[in-house]
């Protein structure tokens, strides 16, 4: 879960009296930004959790913020606006340059905040359908990546409505991307064999979801006045497309995928689509030049037939892609933007959700336009010396779509806060996924304090409640075989832990022994 925080930066005069250090400012920073990829067990090549792990690799830091390559953040933000957003500020960018140009000072080390915990759990928890790859080991030698696809049945019986998806990395360390596709024929073919395969062979497979380091798990909004869904067929199969960096030859990888569905008749579920509403296939991409292409839906001039409410984009174009762009000519010629790459990357692409629904009126035209290089100055051109490129499924083929979730637009749709619906739908899942339901746990995510409270207990229960990460290790001793005076209990857990310590960003769970009955709930701390 991304946590937001904002900061206000000192500039540092010539006379020196102001200077960002680590302790104060720029940690943070680096565990927000940099931190889910680049933690030990983390996609990133070394570690970014300490001053000790940070400060050597100032050089390599500099190059990366001045050059945009990272942190991984594709769109153009003065473009769109969206959920989850990577990119650093500017206040950000400019602590970060400038502690390094002042020399990296760490400040007061007893002043450094706490960085996250990453322990690779679920965090959704364990949800009504999970499919897993069999173990699989990375083919990607040092001069290439492993792109591997695997076609595995459901064994769901009947039809069921998603409402959340958690992908989890078998091994976070060589995990690159997972697409997540639903196939409700049952004719995608598993291809780990040529190191090539970018997605199925099956047209009536459906891109459901990505993951990439760092992106956090799709949960719709589930609650009046707003609960959206997406229809499996009961048979489908669930497709992984799978991408392992090069150099994690030998290494072994078991990823998962994690189902959360409505109780089976739910009534007033919005049904989301999920289609690459815009794409292009009689692509000829030739050798030594730049290649524009463009794609529009409806194909003619008549525009949309109905009203539309756009909830994300997901652009896709494969190793010589340059630049894409996606958006739509409004009956009134405005312009609704959606999304715009002016730096394709292959290796970082994700659902974008917007912050707010887009609304395509009937009559508009969804455009795209991108260009393709396929010079030999392309570093990530598979073919030395270039040769002609067509639309395909492999990575050395080409593709240009543009995924979306959409769906039928309802008045006010526009209005709604997709990232404010989206984070209280993760609440509830948490919250309806635990055990024992005299208890109830808020703010969650939280993080100055968090209530348990309970208005059911009886006067003269006994209870204990202890706090444990996710390892195991025991944090906090709430309460220990103390017998509760009435029926309405409430008490706060402030986040320290039992030396007093503030305790870190994670995942914990809060243990409860009522009168010998076990019971336990997830809590995140931001």
């Amino acid at each position: 879960m991304k946590i937001i925080l904002f900061f206000s930066f000192l500039s540092v005069s010539i006379a020196g009296i102001a200077q960002n250090t680590w302790s104060d400012n720029v940690a943070q920073i680096v565990y927000d930004k940099c931190s889910q990829c680049h933690h030990t067990g983390g996609v990133g090549p070394f570690p970014l959790m300490t001053y000790a792990q940070t400060s050597p690799m100032a050089s390599a830091i500099q190059a990366a913020i001045s050059s945009n390559a990272m942190p991984p953040w594709p769109p153009n933000n003065n473009f769109q606006q969206y959920s989850h957003d990577r990119s650093l500020s500017t206040a950000e960018k400019s602590a970060l340059l400038d502690w390094i140009a002042t020399g990296t000072p760490e400040g007061v080390a007893a002043n450094t905040p706490p960085p996250p915990v990453y322990s690779g759990g679920v965090l959704l928890g364990a949800g009504d359908l999970e499919v897993q790859i069999p173990t699989y080991m990375s083919k990607a030698l040092a001069n290439g990546d492993d792109y591997a696809c695997f076609a595995m049945p459901s064994g769901l019986t009947q039809d069921r409505v998603i409402r959340a998806v958690e992908i989890i990395p078998g091994n976070r360390e060589i995990v690159h991307h997972a697409l997540i596709y639903i196939d409700p024929s049952g004719n995608s073919l598993t291809d780990t064999i040529g190191g090539d395969c970018g997605a199925p062979n099956s047209a009536d497979a459906k891109l459901v979801m990505g993951y990439t380091p760092g992106s956090s798990p799709l949960t719709l909004p589930a609650a009046n006045p707003l609960k959206l869904g997406m229809t499996m067929l009961a048979n489908s199969q669930i497709y992984f497309a799978m991408h392992y960096p090069a150099g994690s030859y030998g290494e072994y990888d078991s990823t998962r995928v994690i189902f959360h569905f409505y109780p089976p008749g739910e009534t007033g579920i919005r049904e989301v689509i999920t289609e690459p509403v815009l794409q292009k296939w009689n692509m000829v991409i030739p050798p030594n030049q730049m290649t524009p292409v463009s794609a529009q839906y409806p194909p003619g001039t008549t525009g949309l037939p109905v009203d539309i409410s756009i909830l994300s984009v997901f652009p896709h174009m494969h190793l010589l892609g340059k630049t894409i762009k996606a958006f739509a000519i409004q009956p009134n010629l405005d312009t609704l933007k959606l999304i715009d790459i002016p730096s394709w990357d292959f290796h970082w692409q994700d659902f974008y959700f917007f912050k707010n629904i887009q609304k395509a009126e009937q009559g508009s035209i969804l455009k795209a336009t991108g260009t393709y290089d396929n010079t030999a100055t392309n570093p990530n051109n598979p073919s030395s010396p270039p040769v002609t490129v067509y639309a395909g499924l492999n990575t050395t083929d080409e593709m240009f779509l543009v995924y979306a979730h959409y769906m039928l637009y309802q008045a006010g749709d526009e209005t709604y806060n997709l990232d404010s619906l989206m984070n209280l739908s993760t609440n509830s899942i948490m919250e309806a996924s635990q055990s024992e339901s005299l208890f109830s746990v808020y703010p969650n995510p939280f993080s100055n304090g968090v209530n348990i409270y309970s208005p059911k207990l009886k006067s003269g229960d006994v209870l204990s409640i202890y706090i444990y990460d996710m390892q195991g290790k025991i944090v906090r001793k709430l309460m220990q075989n103390s017998a509760i005076t009435a029926n309405e209990f409430l008490i706060e857990w402030d986040g320290n832990s039992d030396s007093g310590e503030n305790v870190e960003s994670g995942l914990y769970y809060m243990s409860i022994n009522r009168n010998g009955e076990f019971s336990n709930h997830r809590m995140v701390k931001q």
